[in-house]
């Protein structure tokens, strides 16, 4: 089976799950693609993220397990829903919560500098979600907006785990793909330097041990993109990136 190849992936859901068929492309990682998708009966629209198990180290898999155990186990406003998981071949298929207002990426790219009562409405629903992760002894460390790199002229690899929900004109703010979460228990801290680099604590890209407070320094990168409409760092390549939040200051516009 080719795993990009969205007829052959609908074939094989369809097949195997009976339930869901793909219908386009809503973002895509190294590891894994998730798609919109349509229940077959109910005409129901979800999200479902597949994830190639082929391509995944021990770390990786680690972190699988962690998104799934805490997602099966919670039920917060904040944090993305998770109805339902299975496998079919070398993939895991998780059906998740279908956010109809689309990342908050595209929010700040469609609004600019975003009012500061939007900003704190925001946070809090950031802070709320964040709390019942820290509540489990979780910690996320890949909090952003959104990230794409092109990889070439035609295409394109995105990564997004802050999306926003839209019922009826009222915009919610959900935490979303866990692949580089892990469980971290009080008083223990982690080694593993991973993250996107404009939203890393200076403690991870130093190489030093850290806490679930890495995820603390990325909600205050995202506040700071949601005021000023860009992020508080950038640099032409990845060393200059790594070097920025270490030695510079940065100043909000008034």
């Amino acid at each position: 089976m080719d795993p990009e190849t969205p007829q052959n992936l609908s074939n094989n859901l369809k097949k195997l799950a009976g339930n869901y068929l793909l219908k386009s492309k809503l973002g895509e990682s190294p590891f894994s693609t998730v798609w919109k998708a349509e229940h077959v009966s109910s005409g129901d629209v979800v999200a479902v993220k597949q994830v190639y198990l082929y391509k995944l180290n021990k770390h990786l898999r680690s972190c699988l397990d962690c998104e799934l155990n805490f997602l099966s186990s919670v039920n917060h406003p904040n944090i993305i829903r998770l109805f339902h998981v299975f496998q079919a071949e070398d993939c895991i298929f998780l059906v998740i919560e279908f956010c109809a207002g689309g990342n908050l990426a595209s929010y700040i790219r469609q609004h600019g500098k975003v009012p500061e009562l939007t900003a704190r409405k925001f946070m809090q629903q950031l802070g709320a979600g964040l709390e019942i992760l820290h509540t489990h002894h979780i910690i996320h460390r890949d909090l952003k907006p959104e990230v794409c790199i092109l990889l070439n002229m035609h295409m394109k690899k995105f990564w997004i785990n802050i999306l926003l929900s839209d019922v009826e004109g009222v915009v919610v703010l959900k935490i979303a793909d866990f692949g580089l979460s892990s469980i971290l228990h009080p008083g223990k801290c982690a080694e593993k330097v991973c993250g996107t680099l404009l939203y890393m604590a200076p403690e991870v890209l130093q190489f030093q041990r850290y806490d679930e407070k890495v995820d603390m320094w990325s909600v205050g990168a995202i506040l700071f993109e949601l005021l000023n409409g860009y992020p508080p760092f950038c640099g032409r390549n990845n060393v200059q990136w790594i070097v920025c939040p270490s030695v510079n200051s940065i100043s909000i516009d008034s």
